[in-house]
């Protein structure tokens, strides 16, 4: 209990957020490690799920594909993309947005092929019979239909992708795994609680505006 304490009072003190490797630029560097990841993640599984949804061509192989992907061992994949991936100068942020984006896609991308199948055919048949051609279709009607599940799926994608983050410190990356790296090499367990509660509670906050944001995108009428 006196390291919970003397964590939460480390991260209350107002003297440790500004300057190099406070709290606010520890977020920072934390926060953008994951918004790349989620925005290069959305580019790849968007697009692809609604044609999948669309269409239903190969969507659950391409769903258990994407899935699997997801069993290999973080930590021990970034440590091999490290070692691999050379650029000529050294960019550690690609390996690990490489790691990060791996579980990213697939939680989108199973949300956007399942709420777009899942949109009543006889809308799209209606649609069709209206003259909308297959991409205003996607568009005008399956997208904003699917809307709900597809957010639900990106707040999948982002939990696990600030939790995840964390591992980009152990190839010199800045983050809020700094303070469990650095942390744990010092026993350090107050240090190793500030990380730990921070990414906590960045997780809880991003959760409920998304959660709130799919609750706005539901349908009138309805509950559930």
């Amino acid at each position: 209990m006196n390291h919970f304490n003397g964590a939460v009072s480390f991260i209350a003190d107002p003297a440790n957020w500004p300057g190099a490797g406070g709290i606010a630029e520890r977020l920072g560097e934390h926060l953008w490690y994951s918004v790349l990841a989620v925005a290069l993640a959305l580019m790849i599984a968007l697009p692809l799920g609604l044609y999948l949804g669309h269409t239903g061509k190969g969507a659950s192989g391409v769903i258990a594909a994407t899935g699997a992907l997801r069993a290999i061992p973080s930590l021990g994949l970034l440590t091999w993309l490290t070692l691999e991936i050379s650029f000529g100068i050294q960019l550690p942020i690609v390996p690990s947005t490489i790691v990060l984006l791996i579980l990213a896609v697939p939680p989108v991308l199973a949300a956007t092929v399942s709420g777009v199948a899942t949109v009543s055919r006889p809308v799209v048949d209606a649609a069709r019979a209206m003259g909308h051609n297959e991409g205003q279709i996607i568009t005008r009607i399956e997208l904003p239909l699917a809307a709900p599940t597809i957010v639900g799926g990106v707040r999948s994608c982002v939990l696990q992708v600030l939790a995840t983050a964390t591992i980009s410190a152990y190839i010199g990356l800045g983050g809020l795994g700094r303070y469990l790296l650095d942390g744990l090499a010092l026993r350090d367990y107050e240090q190793m609680l500030v990380g730990a509660i921070l990414v906590s509670v960045l997780a809880l906050a991003a959760d409920v505006t998304l959660a709130l944001l799919q609750h706005r995108l539901r349908p009138k009428g309805v509950t559930s």
